[in-house]
């Protein structure tokens, strides 16, 4: 799967979470949607491209929830 596509769904995912006024729970929300429902080689490829490349690209609500992926 290319990268820009599990950036548009890791943004989606984060534009759904959004809604919650608490940035954390939100942040929690989409860490668990990505961990339940991405098998483990899309996360490691999003986990790897927010390392290598800042999470350019991503909201800042998925850049902090693939951040606690690490």
């Amino acid at each position: 799967m290319h990268i820009e596509r599990l950036i548009k769904m890791a943004n989606d995912i984060s534009d759904f979470f959004n809604a919650e006024t608490d940035k954390d729970v939100a942040a929690e929300g989409v860490k668990n949607h990505i961990l339940m429902a991405w098998e483990p080689r899309m996360r490691t490829a999003i986990i790897t491209y927010h390392r290598e490349n800042g999470g350019e690209g991503l909201t800042d609500l998925a850049k902090a929830a693939i951040a606690q992926l690490k």
